[in-house]
C-alpha cells in the first residue's frame, strides 16, 4: 500500500458508486488516478474502504438513491463534464449465475448486511453519468447479465447508457489481467459522443500466473488437482519475511460415523460413495437428470481440529466437509445434511472465483489445495489481486465477503490504464480537456 500511495498522478480524476471494500478505487489509484469520491451503503464494507482510501478521497454512505450528480460535483469542486472517469459496481446477485436470478427481481432481499432490491440500481448508476456528463465511464456486472433471461436486462442498461455515449461490454477474465483468479466480469466502456473516441479495452496479457506464482511457498506435486498416486499436496507456511508470521498447522479430526462425504448420484440422501475426487458442478435441483451431488451426513457437532486465522482469531475451516477419505465434525448450528460443491483448485493454474458467500464455514466454495480448511485472508488478499497489508475489517466471513464482491485491483488497474492510454491521454494531447 505504501508503494502505491506513493504513485504519481496521472493527471485524471475518477468518482467510484457501489465502491465496496474499494477493490475498483483501488485499481484505479494503481493506474496514477485520484479518486475524489466515492459511494457505499453497507456499513461492514464502508469500513474497510475508510481504513485504505487515499486522504482527499470524500466517502458518501447513503442510499444511492439519495444521491444527486449536482451533490457529487460540489463535493469535488467540479462543474458538469468535468470528471475524467465515473466508476461503478452495481450489485450483482439478481444476476448472478450462482444465485435465483430471476426469481428475486423486484424484491426486496438479505444482501450483504442489509436488505435492498438491487436489480434496479444500474439505472440509478445510469442516472448519475446523464447528470453529471463525465468525459468516460467504467462500469462491472456479473457475466450471467448475458445469459439467460437477463440478456434482456442486459439490453434495456445498455440501451440507457447509450444516452450520448459511445458504449460496448466486453467479457474479461481476471485471470489474464495479472490476478492469479479465473474470474469473468462483464465490463461496460462509454466515451461521451462529443469526444469522438471509441471505448478501449486491455488486451489480455500473454501469460497467466497461478496459485503457486502468488503463494510461491507452496511445495509438492500431486494428481488431479492434488489427488491420485501421487497424494495430496502439501503447503509450506509463509516465512516471517512477509511480515504475517507463521500460520498455525491445519489439524483434520478424523471421526469415523459421524459424518462424511457422499458423492450422491441419485439425489436422495445416503446413496453413493464416499469419494477422493473434487466435486463436479451442482446442476438446478436434488433430482434432476444427471445431478451429481456431494452430501455430507452426521448429527452437529462442535468444530475441532481448525485453523484459526491469525487475524480474527476465527475458524477457517469447511465446516462438514471431508477431504479424501477423512470426515470431519459440524460447525456449530449447521444442518444435518447438506449440499455442496466443494472445489479442490490445482495449484498450477489460476484460483476457481472467489464468491462472496466462500467465508461462511458451511457455505460452497473453493478450498484450499491441500488442506481441511478455505483461506487465511493473507491468502485470500493474494489470490483477489490485493496488496498483503491491504486492511480488511470486521469478522472472518465479512472480510471474506469484501474480497468476494471485489473488482481485483490488478484488473480494474490494467481496465484503467486503457481508458488512461487511449482516451484521456490522447484527448488531453488533443488539447480537448
Amino acid at each position: 500500500m505504501q508503494e502505491i500511495r506513493a504513485l504519481p498522478w496521472n493527471g485524471f480524476n475518477a468518482v467510484s458508486t457501489f465502491s465496496g471494500g474499494g477493490g475498483s478505487s483501488l485499481g484505479y489509484r494503481m493506474a496514477g488516478y485520484r479518486v475524489l469520491w466515492a459511494s457505499e451503503f453497507i456499513p461492514a464494507a464502508q469500513e474497510t474502504y475508510r481504513a485504505n482510501c487515499a486522504p482527499y478521497t470524500t466517502l458518501d454512505t447513503r442510499d444511492i438513491r439519495e444521491v444527486q450528480g449536482r451533490e457529487i460535483l460540489e463535493a469535488i469542486g467540479l462543474p458538469v463534464g468535468e470528471i475524467d472517469l465515473f466508476d461503478g459496481s452495481p450489485p450483482c446477485a439478481s444476476f448472478s449465475t450462482a444465485g435465483k436470478r430471476e426469481k428475486g427481481w423486484g424484491a426486496v432481499k438479505a444482501y450483504s448486511d442489509t436488505k435492498q432490491r438491487t436489480d434496479d440500481l444500474f439505472y440509478e448508476y445510469a442516472r448519475l453519468i446523464e447528470e453529471t456528463q463525465p468525459r468516460t465511464f467504467v462500469a462491472e456486472n456479473v457475466s450471467g447479465l448475458i445469459k439467460g433471461t437477463a440478456k434482456g436486462y442486459f439490453k434495456l442498461i445498455l440501451t440507457r447508457l447509450k444516452r450520448g455515449y459511445r458504449v460496448e461490454a466486453r467479457l474479461l477474465n481476471a485471470s489474464w489481467l495479472g490476478v492469479p483468479q479465473s474470474r469473468q466480469r462483464l465490463i461496460f466502456v462509454g466515451v461521451r459522443e462529443d469526444l469522438s473516441l471509441a471505448p478501449a479495452f486491455p488486451k489480455p496479457l500473454p501469460y497467466r500466473y497461478t496459485v503457486r506464482d502468488a503463494l510461491p511457498w507452496v511445495i509438492a506435486q500431486g494428481n488431479n488437482g492434488g489427488f491420485g498416486a501421487g497424494g495430496m499436496r502439501a503447503a509450506d507456511v509463509p516465512s516471517p519475511a512477509t511480515g504475517n508470521g507463521n500460520f498455525p498447522a491445519s489439524k483434520v479430526v478424523t471421526v469415523p460415523g459421524e459424518a462424511r462425504l457422499i458423492h450422491d448420484t441419485s439425489g436422495e440422501r445416503g446413496q453413493g460413495d464416499v469419494t477422493d475426487k473434487p466435486g463436479p458442478a451442482i446442476t438446478v435441483g436434488v433430482g434432476a437428470v444427471n445431478s451429481h451431488h456431494f452430501q455430507v451426513h452426521g448429527p452437529t457437532d462442535e468444530v475441532q481440529g481448525i485453523t484459526r486465522d491469525p487475524e480474527t482469531g476465527e475458524n477457517v475451516h469447511i465446516g462438514r466437509y471431508a477431504i479424501g477419505k477423512e470426515w470431519v465434525r459440524l460447525a456449530p448450528g449447521a444442518k444435518s445434511a447438506k449440499y455442496l460443491n466443494l472445489i479442490r483448485p490445482d495449484a498450477d493454474r489460476p484460483y476457481p472465483t472467489v464468491t462472496q458467500k466462500g467465508g461462511d464455514v458451511t457455505a460452497a466454495s473453493a478450498t484450499h489445495w491441500a488442506e481441511a480448511r478455505k483461506l487465511t485472508l493473507y491468502e485470500l488478499r493474494r489470490i483477489g489481486g490485493f496488496p498483503d497489508d491491504y486492511v480488511l475489517t470486521g469478522t472472518y466471513a465479512q472480510r471474506w465477503e469484501r474480497i468476494g464482491r471485489a473488482v481485483p485491483p490488478v484488473m480494474m488497474s490494467h481496465i484503467a490504464a486503457a481508458v488512461r492510454d487511449r482516451i484521456l491521454i490522447p484527448l488531453r494531447d488533443a488539447g480537448k480537456m
